[in-house]
């Protein structure tokens, strides 16, 4: 096993006013050569957006773009024809592919909402732009992996065009789980989202980051009540 330890603390930091972001890669003006991606992994901020305030029409392509609201509403608007919010609870795929433009704001005119925004390289490039989302019950991740996307029909989870799996879990303090990667050669990204847990000697606190590779598996001890992300995904150069 090959662990890369990501501190929250040493992450990219932006703060304009009606956004403040923290880019675990390099991400717009914030450029570091020893993080740019994690295998297929690209790009892992994590946002909050003022009352209000969001992102204007702009265009993706060939990217699978995952965004998860932590706290509060972001409304979405796309050139598929999507338009709707996005929850806390919610989660939200496009598959960029040949081309997509699309909007995001913060539902709410006074309380900030704050996301996950990942991106993923694709497995297939140039295909038909498309959206999904899809509500999960928190409930249903205590103590186990609940997958919220992935490639494979059994996971029941939003569809990516990748060999790639996000899963989200809440653990007690005391309590261990094992990720077990599904695609042969993939890497795990973990992020605490809340809390402290120990992993392969790491010990990892609120928004810290831990990539494992040559393992296929990863077994979290939870330090604190914790809540917990994993993202695996294929690995190359």
């Amino acid at each position: 096993m090959i662990t890369t330890f990501y501190p929250a603390s040493q992450r990219g930091h932006v703060n304009f006013g009606w956004l403040e972001s923290h880019h675990s890669f390099s991400f717009g003006n914030w450029h570091n050569r020893e993080k740019v991606h994690f295998g297929a992994l690209r790009v892992l901020n994590d946002d909050t957006i003022k009352g209000g305030k969001g992102f204007d029409t702009h265009p993706h392509e060939n990217m699978e773009i995952i965004t998860i609201p932590l706290k509060g509403a972001l409304a979405h608007k796309d050139s598929t024809g999507a338009e709707g919010i996005i929850y806390t609870g919610d989660v939200q795929i496009m598959s960029a592919g040949s081309g997509i433009r699309h909007s995001e704001y913060n539902a709410s005119h006074y309380d900030p909402v704050t996301l996950l925004q990942i991106w993923i390289f694709p497995r297939l490039t140039g295909i038909k732009p498309r959206h999904d989302q899809q509500s999960f019950d928190p409930a249903s991740r205590d103590g186990q992996w609940q997958i919220v996307v992935s490639p494979r029909p059994e996971d029941g989870a939003l569809k990516i065009n990748q060999d790639a799996r996000l899963a989200l879990t809440r653990l007690k303090a005391g309590a261990s789980l094992t990720y077990y990667a599904v695609f042969p050669g993939n890497g795990i990204y973990i992020l605490v989202l809340e809390g402290q847990v120990e992993a392969d000697g790491n010990v990892l606190q609120r928004r810290d980051g831990l990539g494992v590779t040559q393992a296929g598996e990863v077994t979290l001890h939870a330090v604190a009540d914790s809540e917990l992300l994993a993202i695996e995904v294929p690995m190359f150069a």
